[in-house]
């Protein structure tokens, strides 16, 4: 699990770094996770050490895998301070599609972090996997949740439609989609 993606720095925030999680994130992530913002958006939120250390845990499984990569998205700056998580989720060879998902930590959010990431390894994954078929990625989230809206259309994800609540979400959400040009 030696990949590592990048961002360029903005002129109002540092470049980013895209990294597979590692054991000492555990505590930057329950951090994170202490935003009652993000853990209203998420369907799984962590508040535990063990929680923390079982997110790690499962991320790694998903690189071993080879089917779903987890990146911690870094300041590239000294410390690497924990600024969001960007996930492909449900990569399989032969299958056109896959998803991209996202968070951002309370204190990364409206300075440019979640539209870069997600460009970032929007761009690796159309270069790593559309040799085995991908050539498509789909970008989900709930229709009250306006700044996702935004970040999938920053990111080059068209809208598509409107899609009915299903478990774990509540309300409907939207299909935002990228191909690959």
């Amino acid at each position: 699990m030696s990949i590592v993606l990048s961002a360029d720095a903005t002129p109002t925030a540092p470049g980013l770094l895209l990294r597979p999680w590692r054991d000492g994130d555990a505590d930057a992530l329950l951090e994170a996770y202490r935003d009652p913002v993000l853990r209203a958006w998420t369907s799984r939120p962590v508040t535990t050490p063990a929680e923390a250390r079982d997110y790690v845990r499962r991320s790694r499984q998903g690189w071993a895998a080879d089917r779903r990569f987890s990146f911690a998205v870094v300041e590239d700056a000294p410390g690497e301070r924990l600024v969001a998580c960007i996930v492909l989720k449900e990569v399989r060879p032969g299958r056109p599609d896959a998803e991209v998902g996202y968070w951002t930590a309370a204190p990364a959010r409206g300075r440019g972090v979640a539209p870069r990431a997600v460009e970032a390894v929007t761009g690796w994954a159309f270069a790593r996997f559309a040799a085995g078929g991908l050539t498509r990625l789909e970008l989900l989230h709930q229709i009250d949740n306006p700044a996702s809206c935004r970040v999938a259309e920053k990111s080059g994800y068209a809208f598509v439609e409107v899609l009915p609540a299903r478990p774990p979400f509540p309300r409907d959400g939207h299909r935002h989609v990228r191909r690959l040009t």
